[in-house]
């Protein structure tokens, strides 16, 4: 859990996350990045100088086999509330739409949900478990498909619903929250997307190893580049 913590703090720090006060709802998919996220939030809390409240969401697509035991037991043991909202996200993404690249919408109707119950419930944040693969994929599907230099931001702002988006492990590689979980046997939540590992994420999270294999330093680059560019949210608050 250090390492991981030292990835959140330094990434809420750079970007100045956390404010003294704040009620952050935690988007909780019951994957390992979302999973990991709340268990480095529950821990940071109890030494960060800055106090804050924190309330598990899961977003519930309606999937027949979507099972939030594992989350739930998880919340239980850690005294955090959750709250499941249950949605249409599946009937509306493949059933309506039928979208052939759906991750894009799907993603967009979470955050939405996810936007309102903060404004429901009063709370000021969400917090995302996106990690520094996903900067990297994010980069190159905007470069790659949108034809735009441009990434997801650390910390964004919505003014429309005075609500602010954060993604503490944005410096955490997967590789390293992937062992933390299987080192600590932490229960994930099993996949229920029909097309999870298949999607255009997946493709550019093969072609950054592609990459890797003749520029063994090619994420740090990347990262760098991204870190020093002009791509809103990235310059340091500090």
């Amino acid at each position: 859990m250090q390492k991981i913590l030292g990835y959140m703090r330094k990434a809420i720090e750079d970007y100045n996350m956390i404010e003294d006060g704040d009620k952050i709802v935690v988007g909780l998919s019951g994957g390992k990045d979302s999973t990991t996220l709340l268990l480095g939030l529950k821990n940071l809390q109890r030494f960060y100088p800055k106090k804050f409240e924190i309330l598990a969401v899961t977003i519930n697509p309606g999937f027949d086999n979507f099972d939030i035991t594992p989350i739930s037991s998880l919340c239980k043991d850690l005294n955090i509330n959750l709250l499941e909202e249950k949605t249409h996200i599946k009937e509306i993404v493949f059933d309506i739409r039928n979208e052939k690249n759906p991750c894009s919408l799907c993603a967009n109707l979470r955050r939405g949900i996810l936007n309102s119950v903060a404004i429901r419930e009063g709370y000021n944040k969400i917090a995302l478990g996106h990690n520094e693969d996903d900067v990297l994929e994010t980069f190159f599907l905007n470069l790659l498909y949108g034809g735009s230099i441009n990434t997801f931001a650390p910390i964004s702002y919505m003014d429309r619903s005075n609500i602010t988006l954060i993604r503490p492990l944005i410096y955490a590689p997967e590789k390293y929250i992937r062992n933390f979980v299987k080192r600590n046997n932490i229960p994930i939540m099993p996949k229920v997307c029909p097309i999870d590992g298949v999607s255009k994420r997946e493709d550019m999270k093969k072609l950054i190893l592609d990459f890797q294999k003749d520029i063994p330093t090619i994420r740090a680059n990347l990262y760098g580049a991204i870190k020093r560019s002009n791509i809103k949210g990235w310059k340091k608050s500090n």
